[in-house]
């Protein structure tokens, strides 16, 4: 099955280096080889495969190969500058690849710069968007989603089993392997109750204190773990909207995963805190799909204030203004106080509420009501 980004990687990498980073196992290896299959010679190598990683220290691969795949570079040490020589001394129409789980700008060293030298995208898990030609329509799509999460082992296994033993598989790797890059070994087992914590405080501006109490560390040590599983990708935050928004005060960022079928709340419930995250998880590769392919500054964000509204979801344009303010229910289809609200002072945004069981659009009092599953399959990625 072929992805999103197939096209557009395969016509970046013929102009410029292209830098590929996102989650483990959401499929960078399988779509970096099938970008290979456009060329007449290409290589894959791996740093975290020992031959491998001697052929790419002493750049010993052959330069008849037209294209190149170096995965896990950003564990190299110096691995900017050496992908400044390679780049700038690659022969004449040899394309290259890079691919790495944690975000490579997180390892940014001193050194020699790789401006202008490349184009970075996001590979992020499958969406209702990209599922639905796979699943007769978007509500088959939206429901094995929300059941099976969108990383493609545990999706395509379709089995609840099947689903709880890679889910298990992947934290524990996570947090024994790539958690040493940042940090240390008697931080890990603190890093897994982190993760058990944060699974039922989805959706929820995070209370750094509160966590360090529960962790007994200190809210500045809480902040460093969440910033390491944000540039691991295992979680993302998605930050308070302020722009022209009287007594906006939230500051807090609210975190959701993404593997949001990994998520219940703190009374062992999935369906809600499920289905938040699956549509933060569409938001966000939604926004990084057009950042990535027009390199815009597309963002997203939340809205809470001191007088009492909040809007789960705002879409801003590059220029910060708010182009959607969304909210998601289960039932629900009566426009919310504050999203009503909106609508009326911000009309200039579209103000939208996504309901998981509406059978038809409408619209009342200026919020647009539609069904969750075919507004998801509207998004661009």
């Amino acid at each position: 099955m072929d992805r999103y980004l197939l096209p557009h990687l395969t016509a970046d990498v013929r102009q410029k280096m292209v830098l590929l980073t996102g989650p483990r196992q959401v499929g960078k290896t399988t779509l970096a080889r099938r970008i290979g299959e456009a060329f007449a010679l290409p290589l894959y190598l791996s740093y975290d495969t020992l031959a491998d990683r001697a052929v790419i220290e002493k750049t010993q691969w052959l330069p008849t190969h037209d294209y190149v795949v170096l995965d896990e570079i950003h564990a190299m040490p110096g691995w900017k500058p050496y992908l400044k020589g390679v780049f700038d001394g690659r022969p004449a129409g040899q394309s290259l690849l890079v691919t790495g789980s944690a975000r490579l700008d997180t390892f940014r060293q001193a050194g020699e710069s790789l401006a202008g030298r490349y184009f970075s995208w996001r590979l992020l898990p499958f969406s209702t968007r990209e599922l639905l030609p796979h699943a007769g329509d978007a509500e088959q799509a939206l429901d094995a989603l929300l059941r099976f999460g969108g990383f493609p082992e545990p999706l395509f296994a379709a089995s609840d089993v099947a689903r709880q033993r890679w889910q298990k598989q992947y934290f524990t790797d996570l947090v024994r392997e790539d958690v040493l890059e940042f940090s240390r070994i008697h931080e890990m087992r603190a890093m897994r109750h982190l993760v058990a914590l944060l699974r039922q405080r989805t959706g929820s501006p995070l209370s750094f204190d509160s966590l360090g109490r529960d962790l007994g560390v200190s809210s500045n040590t809480v902040r460093s773990y969440v910033e390491i599983l944000e540039a691991l990708h295992v979680v993302f935050l998605v930050r308070p909207f302020h722009r022209n928004i009287a007594r906006a005060v939230a500051k807090a960022p609210k975190l959701y995963f993404h593997d949001w079928a990994y998520v219940e709340d703190a009374a062992g419930e999935s369906a809600g805190a499920r289905l938040e995250n699956l549509v933060a998880a569409s938001l966000l590769k939604h926004v990084c799909y057009l950042n990535d392919s027009t390199g815009d500054a597309i963002g997203l964000h939340y809205l809470r204030t001191t007088s009492g509204k909040e809007i789960d979801f705002v879409l801003t344009s590059a220029a910060g203004e708010a182009t959607h303010f969304i909210e998601v229910k289960w039932a629900d289809t009566r426009p919310g106080f504050a999203l009503r609200q909106m609508a009326q002072t911000r009309p200039e945004a579209k103000a939208v509420q996504l309901v998981r069981l509406a059978r038809h659009a409408s619209q009342e009092a200026g919020v647009e009501t539609h069904p969750l599953a075919q507004w998801l399959a509207g998004l661009a990625a």
